[in-house]
């Protein structure tokens, strides 16, 4: 039988994270560090990459950028150089509201960075990944389940879960993925109160059929295993404690 080399497929691999400065992004920033990967972290806040990178590697990047602006995406790409995998978890804070309830101008800027920055970022990043390289992207179980509120959500997950699937034909044999996730404990939902945050996760720790919230390490290990699985494309991977099932 062939030995098994102890070498990750990361190792040596760099890995461009847009929104890798806290909550999903650094977790898999340091999850695809573990595996010997280089990262390099984006975002819009110079503190908090800087204070990201106090828990990465020393060899790790961090760079200002701004992921509402398609000129700002461009210019990062134009400087950056060549890279192998490219992971966008870049968004605002989590919007629930009733459609009557709900302002068409905020709902229209909700998009700006969690859709369309990301199709910028492929846009202008495609021509630079490695052979073998990945693009992997994130979306949300709302799209497949959605709850009364949530139909900022549910679009913006059913336009991601299409989104990779069309980028996964046009951009073949560059891999497109995307995690479907579930509610995760991330700073995310930070714009809810506290007391109704926790009456929210302990509803969801009650009725998952895991009995508990992901913490964003789960997603971080499901990013990992999209980049080193080279032979799947197309794919929305749910991560959400089989919430869709109950």
């Amino acid at each position: 039988m062939e030995k098994q080399s102890k070498t990750s497929e990361l190792t040596g691999k760099r890995v461009i994270i847009l929104g890798g400065s806290s909550g999903l992004g650094l977790a898999t920033a340091k999850a695809a560090a573990e595996q010997g990967a280089d990262v390099v972290i984006v975002s819009s806040n110079r503190q908090r990459i800087d204070d990201a990178l106090e828990q990465l590697p020393a060899q790790s990047q961090g760079y200002a950028v701004n992921l509402a602006s398609e000129a700002d995406i461009k210019a990062f790409f134009s400087q950056a150089g060549r890279f192998d995998h490219l992971v966008y978890t870049a968004g605002e804070n989590i919007s629930m509201s009733m459609v009557d309830d709900t302002d068409l101008a905020k709902g229209k800027d909700f998009f700006t960075i969690r859709f369309w920055g990301a199709f910028a970022a492929i846009k202008y990043s495609k021509q630079y990944i490695n052979e073998g390289g990945s693009i992997n992207l994130v979306s949300g179980n709302f799209g497949q389940r959605p709850a009364k509120g949530y139909s900022l959500g549910a679009a913006i997950c059913g336009a991601m879960d299409a989104f990779t699937r069309a980028m996964a034909v046009e951009l073949a044999p560059i891999r497109v993925n995307n995690i479907a996730a579930g509610v995760i404990k991330t700073n995310l939902w930070n714009n809810l109160p506290e007391a109704d945050r926790e009456g929210y996760f302990k509803h969801l720790q009650n009725t998952l059929l895991l009995q508990r919230v992901g913490d964003a390490e789960d997603i971080a290990r499901a990013f990992v295993y999209l980049m080193k699985q080279s032979y799947a494309t197309g794919q929305s991977l749910v991560i959400d404690g089989g919430a869709v099932l109950v």
